[in-house]
């Protein structure tokens, strides 16, 4: 039931894909849940790249989802669908959405929220779900990252890539990282990066070979793409394992399917937004007892950026573009 709850929220829609400036308020009639579902009263959202690409028009909501952009929140639950005990009302939650973030109100998925721990805040709670769900599933299931191996990961200083950092430091995997100035690459080390490199002024792939004495490392996790995959697989030692989870640099790429061959070289990818429920489901319950008790510890935080009102989705958006970002960008939502 919905008593005491608004019948209308504001939400920010997109008029017409395009630049930031689409982003826009409006007024939306209050979802409401169906069966395993939650309402959300959403107190910060999450900024994703995925939200830019949705924004110019190639990324839309899966079938049966909201079209607000924002795929990670946190908030109170105030209303339960039918057959939802957990979360009760009242709790604090963070939670994967497939879209509606950007909102006052957001439907969640019950088994899809994980309870906010003691002396997080919320603000850092909702940077967490999109990258920690992003990253544990490609680094550590798709490509079964082990102790003792050596990760690669280009946007060293993206939310992925901080989280990426985070994450191989807690579970014994090194990691090399890419950046696009001294700067970012200083700031990569000291978040906890084995070794960081600036692409612009160097060829990662000869860096790469040197730091790891010309074996090469074990994963890489892209999000460019193109021609990247070649030069990817050049750092990639026998047997080492390339998983895509973005294509910011090209959808297409030409390889060597001799040297794949060859090198044993697994290429996996994936997107987590169009996966079913019972997957994401499976996965936050892999989460919650591998990585949440990290984030209740203390040891486990997001890099936070910066904070933006709601209202201001659009300058959130020509933050993340100019790329001079360090680790999440979240929407307060008054």
């Amino acid at each position: 039931m919905l008593e005491c709850l608004p019948d209308a929220m504001t939400a920010i829609g997109i008029a017409t894909p395009g630049g930031p400036e689409v982003l826009q308020p409006e007024t939306l009639p209050l979802p409401q849940p169906g069966p395993g579902q939650v309402l959300v009263r959403v107190r910060f959202a999450g900024v994703n790249r995925p939200d830019v690409v949705q924004r110019q028009g190639f990324y839309p909501a899966p079938p049966g989802h909201s079209p607000i952009p924002g795929l990670e929140i946190a908030g109170e639950v105030v209303a339960l669908g039918e057959g939802v005990s957990e979360p009760a009302i009242g709790t604090a939650i963070a939670a994967l959405v497939s879209g509606g973030g950007y909102a006052q109100y957001c439907i969640a998925e019950a088994d899809q929220c994980l309870p906010v721990p003691e002396g997080l805040p919320l603000e850092e709670a909702a940077a967490l779900p999109e990258t920690v769900f992003t990253v544990w599933h490609n680094v550590f299931q798709r490509a079964f990252a082990c102790e003792g191996e050596t990760l690669l990961v280009h946007g060293g200083t993206s939310g992925i890539g901080t989280m990426a950092i985070s994450l191989g430091r807690l579970f014994g995997v090194r990691t090399i990282v890419t950046c696009g100035s001294p700067d970012k690459c200083a700031r990569a080390l000291e978040l906890g990066a084995d070794h960081a490199i600036d692409y612009k002024a160097s060829d990662f792939v000869a860096e790469v070979k040197t730091i790891t004495g010309g074996k090469g490392v074990q994963v890489v996790l892209d999000m460019v793409a193109g021609t990247y995959v070649q030069r990817n697989i050049k750092c990639l030692a026998d047997d080492g394992r390339h998983v895509t989870i973005a294509v910011q640099g090209g959808v297409r790429a030409e390889i060597n399917m001799a040297e794949v061959m060859r090198r044993r070289i697994m290429l996996t990818g994936s997107t987590m937004r169009s996966r079913d429920n019972t997957f994401k489901a499976l996965l936050a319950q892999e989460i919650r007892e591998m990585v949440w008790p990290l984030v209740a510890s203390g040891e486990l935080r997001p890099v936070m950026d910066r904070t933006f009102p709601l209202i201001e989705a659009s300058a959130a958006h020509e933050r993340m573009e100019a790329g001079g970002h360090v680790g999440k960008i979240v929407l307060a939502v008054s």
